[in-house]
């Protein structure tokens, strides 16, 4: 995301030499060179933390995907072979409809997760931003573009809420090339399709008040008068006692009222979690759950210098470590993550983030925090998987799930070699202004982001059997950008070091 907005500042570059070429024929484009020429200069003086604002991170999308595309054909009409050449060039690197179309469903996932209103998204005034970062709002097209990527996929619930956005900002008087006739033909229909039929009615009567000519919204108006006058019929002809069950079964179906359901089955869980309304510890737990400084059994690295330990949750028992990773550690891995780390917006599971492998050899910081791991864990990582790096932009997270696998465990021998996930070992990178923490849905802990510190458990009991209350996620960055690194330790080298127990709960 930050290459391309250098991109872009590069193609702002470009096209303004085209200008001052034929300026006098080209005032057109050259107000729009200026306007993103101010926006770019401000976004590269703090690249990720201007990325780190979701909305930022879609308007660039938009703007990449779609209106440079306009720009182009415009340009065509006077030929310049320096700026067209540099603009093909460089739009292989660009984001196609796919990465568009995530973003939007990324900013529409972080409204419902944070239970965010249209208007906070729209002005930039989300929990946890920056002052110092600049923001433009969002304008009409941006809101009437997420209305239309929910109307695409038939959610009805984010149309109505993001066309009901475009038009109180045109009523207040913004200037679009959007038309009203068209959002509100866009906002009758889906609020329609919700049930909502007097309100339905009530805009496409605003709508035809514009346009008496609209043929599709005439013959909606014929439509929601008759199906309103049959309804208010068979309503007059119900006794009392149906009458109190109609409006039951409106209240009920009002409050049904939302967004879509989805294939998630724990999404209401997850989500409260991520916004911090979980289960909270009884005085009896938490007294229980302690701050000590801890030498590992009197390891020889840590026996002056023992390593700070806190309890986040007792079952799964879940140990935060502070202070595991320095600044200047913390940046190596980034640097050696970041060729690798690319993002997709996909709609299932792991979202709007990019991850990248690093082996022990690449270099000797990536060696010694495996030794640290170990020499902290006192498991034997020959045996782990390789330090994972993941960094989740905007909306980026990761739905619930287990780290050990599921499947026979012989099964698993055979496939892996070193036996299933035992254990989980994973460093916040990053703080995370808003969002993003680590939640564990079965038993509703949460675990916050802090730069440099690293939080540990165990997958599988000492028998071997999987901990089922271990299933977590990773809630969505509302603000910032989260930077994390895990390693996943594997049941072979361990036999001697956690030993096997016949107790399945153990």
């Amino acid at each position: 995301m930050t290459d391309l907005l250098y991109t872009e500042k590069d193609l702002v570059t470009s096209l303004k030499d085209y200008i001052r070429a034929e300026e006098d024929k080209l005032e057109q484009v050259k107000k729009w060179a200026e306007k993103l020429d101010v926006l770019s200069a401000t976004a590269t003086q703090d690249p990720e933390g201007f990325l780190g604002h979701p909305v930022n991170a879609f308007k660039l999308m938009k703007r990449l995907n779609t209106e440079w595309g306009e720009l182009e054909s415009l340009v065509l009409k006077d030929m310049s072979d320096g700026f067209i050449s540099n603009l093909t060039i460089q739009r292989q690197y660009f984001p196609n409809d796919d990465d568009q179309t995530g973003a939007a469903k990324a900013l529409m996932r972080l409204q419902d997760t944070y239970r965010l209103d249209t208007h906070t998204i729209s002005s930039g005034e989300l929990p946890g931003t920056n002052k110092d970062v600049a923001m433009s709002p969002m304008t009409v097209e941006d809101c009437f573009e997420l209305g239309k990527i929910a109307y695409s996929d038939a959610d009805y619930y984010h149309t109505e809420l993001w066309m009901e956005q475009a038009l109180k900002q045109l009523d207040g008087g913004e200037e679009s090339s959007v038309d009203m006739v068209t959002i509100l033909d866009y906002l009758s229909y889906s609020i329609y399709q919700q049930g909502e039929l007097e309100r339905a009615l009530d805009y496409t009567k605003r709508l035809l008040k514009l346009d008496s000519a609209h043929q599709r919204a005439n013959g909606n108006l014929k439509y929601f008068e008759y199906q309103l006058a049959k309804q208010n019929k068979v309503e007059a002809a119900e006794g009392q006692k149906e009458k109190e069950t109609r409006e039951r079964e409106k209240r009920e179906a009002s409050d049904k009222k939302g967004r879509p359901a989805d294939y998630l089955p724990e999404r209401r869980k997850y989500e409260e979690l991520c916004r911090g309304e979980g289960i909270k510890m009884t005085l009896r737990r938490q007294s229980r759950m302690f701050c000590r400084y801890s030498d590992n059994n009197r390891h020889p690295l840590y026996v002056l210098g023992p390593v700070k330990q806190e309890d986040e949750w007792d079952r799964p028992r879940i140990i935060r470590y502070h202070d595991i990773l320095s600044n200047s550690e913390i940046e190596k891995v980034k640097e050696l993550a970041k060729p690798r780390v690319s993002s997709k917006f996909n709609l299932q599971g792991k979202t709007g983030s990019g991850v990248a492998w690093l082996t022990a050899y690449e270099d000797p910081v990536v060696d010694k925090i495996n030794q640290r791991i170990e020499d902290i864990t006192g498991l034997n990582v020959k045996t782990a998987e390789e330090l994972q790096v993941a960094n989740y932009g905007v909306g980026g997270q990761y739905e619930p799930h287990f780290d050990f696998g599921r499947v026979n465990k012989a099964f698993l021998s055979i496939l892996l070699g070193t036996g299933n996930r035992i254990a989980t070992w994973l460093i916040y990178m990053s703080d995370v202004p808003s969002g993003g923490a680590t939640v564990f849905t079965d038993v509703g802990a949460a675990v916050w982001p802090k730069k440099g510190s690293a939080v540990f458990w165990y997958n599988l009991f000492a028998s071997g059997e999987g901990d089922y209350s271990t299933r977590h996620a990773a809630c969505p960055v509302l603000v910032g950008n989260k930077w994390v690194s895990n390693k996943w330790m594997h049941e072979r080298g361990q036999e001697f070091r956690r030993r096997c127990t016949l107790n399945e709960s153990e």
